[in-house]
């Protein structure tokens, strides 16, 4: 009876501490797949806000639409300034400025377009994969919207924003813990997720992790 007892209390003892190391565990690891993922992300908003800046730059405004700003990556072209060379010393001193100098001959600098996957990414980039939010799954796309904000002095202000929730960004993850990290992002009035830019107040184009 009492190799019986025993046995139990052994097993009792085994399952509470498994269940204390899972109690300690299950937050530990779903930090460390919560910051892989955020990781991930980030870097993918940041691709994305380097190509809406570009597609500004040229167009002087954002754009909502994935396939104008995926189509913009593949088959658009910036401008870009090629300088070879510099004004020297004896070149001031001597009063000769740039333009001058470029008509000599003795500097260069010209104009040419790139196209803006190279200047962006290096040339070695899928453009679609910008629309997705970079997790297991079905693919998912970024919410991404662009608008005009009036600011309290009259200005109007082009304005973009993609983000995405961490229902999506989490998914597959420890469902309650999950929760309770949206619980706590709005309880202290902060979006649930990851987000750049802001559709309703002028930012500078900031991401919510910066």
């Amino acid at each position: 009876m009492r190799t019986v007892i025993q046995i139990v209390l052994f097993l009792v003892a085994v399952v509470l501490t498994y269940l204390i190391y899972q109690s300690i565990q299950r937050p530990i690891d779903f930090e460390k797949a919560k910051d892989a993922r955020y990781e991930a992300t980030v870097a993918k908003l940041k691709d994305i806000r380097k190509a809406e800046l570009a597609y500004k730059d040229i167009y002087g405004q954002f754009t909502g639409s994935w396939d104008t700003l995926i189509s913009f990556v593949s088959n658009d072209s910036v401008r870009n300034v090629r300088a070879i060379g510099e004004l020297t010393d004896s070149m001031i001193e001597a009063k000769i400025t740039e333009k001058k100098a470029i008509e000599m001959g003795l500097i260069i600098r010209d104009t040419i377009k790139i196209g803006v996957i190279d200047a962006l990414f290096g040339g070695e980039y899928d453009a679609n994969s910008l629309r997705y939010v970079p997790v297991p799954g079905e693919p998912t796309e970024f919410h991404l919207g662009a608008t005009i904000i009036t600011t309290g002095s009259g200005i109007k202000v082009p304005v973009f924003e993609a983000k995405a929730h961490n229902n999506v960004i989490l998914r597959g993850l420890d469902e309650q813990l999950v929760i309770n990290l949206n619980d706590q992002r709005r309880t202290n009035e902060k979006y649930p997720g990851l987000r750049v830019g802001s559709l309703e107040e002028t930012n500078n184009n900031a991401g919510n992790w910066e």
